[in-house]
């Protein structure tokens, strides 16, 4: 049983990794990720989340089996 964690971008520097493999046993949401992940650490505001690789708020439900990702702030853009 276990979730797969992936960083992205200036995070994966951040984390000097580029994923994880968690047991999944106590992990409910997307914060107890991080929380696992950056030793009790709470989610910085900004950092964007995603459950199989669809965005997700920090309160989502993470089950056995799952990948979760996290972005930093995506910047640009094109404009007009």
């Amino acid at each position: 049983m276990s979730i797969r964690v992936r960083y992205f971008g200036s995070l994966r520097e951040r984390m000097g990794r580029v994923d994880d493999i968690l047991a999944a046993e106590g992990i409910d949401t997307v914060s107890d990720v991080w929380k696992a992940v950056s030793e009790g650490q709470y989610l910085p505001d900004r950092i964007l989340c995603a459950v199989n690789m669809d965005y997700a708020e920090p309160d989502a439900p993470v089950k056995d089996g799952d990948e979760v990702a996290f972005f930093p702030p995506v910047t640009g853009g094109w404009t007009c």
